[in-house]
């Protein structure tokens, strides 16, 4: 019997050798140029070439390329990565903001912090798919950054100021872009009641929740009890006033808790009226327009201002008896009676502050001293 023998593949030596034979031969017999490979030649030489191990440091080279690859796509995956974006290309619009005023002197700052040392903290941003474009990033936190970089380029045209450093997150996976908003501003830049309660009213506004109190509990889910009761509390300002309110954030924590308080006792439609008819230019102004009518449905009402969203009953007030009531051109009330069984005069509205009043009792005494 015959031995059988063992048949290996051609090594990629072999098939050159056979392959330079072939080539001399031929020209030897045709005088020609050099014949192309026959189609089965060229399979069993790379299938011979595939067939040889790489060496060792390639090898080695390969997996740490792949292994990089698969890093850097989960880094991407999870928003690890820091890009440059064109400041032109980030719609800061895409959600309403918390922040509603921009402090002139911090916003100097840090313009002034970003021209000497750069921009330390990346933004926040979400694609919005290629069909977006040119605004193809949606802003989730950075304002601010953003805001001063764009006045910078404006102001000097440096290119550096074109593009800004941003991390690409997935609002899905932040619990949605408006939370990811809020704690990044909570953190970093503490908001006003009012901005809290105006973001909560937007949220459901815009049908991202079923109610205020849900956007409360989502949005706020680290604040305090009481804190989210204040918040559902000045969400009811926005609601009822917000459309006419211009200083909302200034409102102070108490002030802004007697005027949710005479929301809640019907005082909507006075309220707006003396909203509607009034002027202001700061947020002083505006509550000394409207802290006449907030004593007025106090009063009504006989109730004092809450503390934490529920109205309490208030001692009873002196009784006020007789006396009239004048409006003047200017919009200034005067009020005079009897209380306690004292003459009382009463002055109220947009104006009236401790210079007027000490001027009003100057001519007073001028008036009683000469009768």
């Amino acid at each position: 019997m015959a031995r059988r023998r063992k048949v290996a593949a051609p090594s990629a030596e072999d098939l050159n050798r056979i392959e330079e034979e072939f080539t001399s031969e031929s020209r030897s017999r045709e005088g020609g140029g050099p014949p192309p490979m026959a189609p089965i030649a060229q399979v069993a030489r790379d299938a011979a070439i595939a067939g040889q191990p790489l060496p060792q440091d390639l090898r080695q080279v390969q997996a740490r390329d792949r292994k990089d690859a698969e890093t850097l796509r989960e880094a991407a995956a999870h928003g690890r990565i820091i890009v440059e974006i064109p400041t032109r290309a980030i719609d800061e619009a895409v959600m309403v903001r918390d922040r509603i005023v921009l402090d002139p002197e911090e916003m100097a700052e840090l313009k002034r912090s970003i021209r000497a040392n750069g921009l330390r903290l990346p933004i926040e941003v979400f694609d919005q798919g290629a069909d977006a474009a040119p605004r193809r990033y949606g802003l989730i936190s950075g304002y601010r950054r953003l805001r001063a970089l764009r006045e910078l380029h404006a102001e000097h045209g440096l290119e550096e100021h074109a593009t800004i450093r941003a991390v690409i997150r997935d609002p899905a996976e932040l619990g949605g872009a408006m939370v990811a908003m809020v704690e990044e501003n909570e953190i970093r830049a503490q908001l006003t009641h009012y901005e809290r309660g105006r973001i909560a009213a937007v949220g459901m506004q815009q049908g991202l929740f079923g109610s205020v109190e849900e956007a409360v509990n989502v949005l706020f889910a680290s604040a305090s009890k009481a804190k989210r009761s204040k918040i559902r509390s000045f969400a009811l300002i926005h609601e009822e006033l917000g459309d006419m309110l211009v200083h909302g954030e200034s409102l102070r924590e108490r002030d802004g808790l007697r005027l949710v308080g005479a929301l809640r006792q019907g005082g909507q439609a006075r309220l707006r009226e003396v909203l509607e008819r009034g002027s202001v230019s700061n947020g002083a102004e505006e509550w000394a327009l409207l802290e006449p009518a907030v004593i007025e449905i106090e009063a009504r009402n006989n109730s004092v201002p809450e503390r934490g969203g529920r109205p309490k009953s208030a001692k009873p007030r002196p009784e006020w008896k007789g006396g009239g009531k004048l409006t003047l051109s200017n919009g200034i009330i005067i009020e005079y009676g009897q209380e306690d069984g004292k003459q009382v005069l009463r002055m109220s509205g947009r104006g009236v502050d401790s210079a007027s009043m000490e001027l009003a009792v100057k001519k007073l005494a001028r008036h009683f001293d000469s009768s």
